[in-house]
C-alpha cells in the first residue's frame, strides 16, 4: 500500500496520475465507498472517513479490512489536523478519526510521500 498525504489542492492526484501512470478511470473517489476493495488507488480517503463516522462504522476497522482486502492500493488524503479545533464536536471527532487513520495507514505502507506545493517528499520507503 502506497500513502499519499498533503493539504488541500496540493497536487497530490495529479502527482499520483503522473509517477504511477493511473488514467482517471484507475482514481476512485471516495463518495463510491462500495467498490475501494478493488480500487487501483482512492482520492479523498478523508472524505470517506467522514462518511463512515456519519454512518456510525468504524473507520480503522473499515481501514484494516480494506488493508487485507487490497495490500497494493493508493491511498490519496488530506491532512486535516492542522488550524483551529472546530467548535462541533462530530467535527473534531472526524479529525481525530482521519489522524488515527492515516497513522495506522502510513504504519503498514510500504511507501509514504507527502506532497507539499506539488512537491513530493518521501517520508517513509525508498526514494521515488
Amino acid at each position: 500500500m502506497i500513502l499519499i498525504i498533503g493539504g488541500t489542492c496540493a497536487g497530490k492526484t495529479e502527482f499520483a496520475k503522473k509517477y504511477f501512470q493511473l488514467s482517471d478511470a484507475e482514481i476512485l473517489d471516495a463518495s463510491e465507498i462500495r467498490n475501494v476493495q478493488n480500487a487501483k488507488c482512492i482520492r479523498n480517503y478523508h472524505l470517506l472517513i467522514k462518511k463512515l463516522c456519519q454512518e456510525q462504522l468504524d473507520p480503522l476497522a473499515f481501514t484494516e479490512q480494506l488493508m487485507q482486502e487490497n495490500p497494493y492500493c493508493i491511498i490519496i488524503m488530506n491532512e486535516v489536523g492542522g488550524g483551529i479545533v472546530p467548535l462541533e464536536k462530530s467535527e473534531r471527532l472526524w479529525r481525530e478519526a482521519c489522524g488515527k487513520t492515516s497513522c495506522l495507514l502510513a504504519e503498514h505502507a510500504e511507501k509514504v510521500i507527502r506532497i507539499i506545493c506539488g512537491i513530493p517528499t518521501v517520508i517513509k520507503g525508498e526514494c521515488l
